[in-house]
């Protein structure tokens, strides 16, 4: 099983794509506020205050070699 990748950005600008372990470490953060950074509560606050140069991360969703090609 391949293990989550992510996106993170800081604003528009992309910074990096990783796993959760390389982001965290990348980010100097903990797991925890690592996966907080891509909940809806605080995509949400960023929304609702009109913030735009925040941190966000970004769950990549993609092919997965198990699935069928077509």
């Amino acid at each position: 099983m391949m293990e989550k990748e992510y996106a993170v950005y800081r604003g528009d600008e992309f910074l990096m794509m990783g796993t959760t372990d390389e982001c965290v470490d990348y980010l100097g953060l903990t797991k925890t506020s690592f996966h907080y950074y891509h909940s809806p509560s605080y995509i949400r606050r960023l929304e609702e205050r009109e913030v735009t140069k925040a941190i966000v991360v970004v769950k990549l969703e993609g092919w997965d070699s198990n699935e069928d090609e077509f």
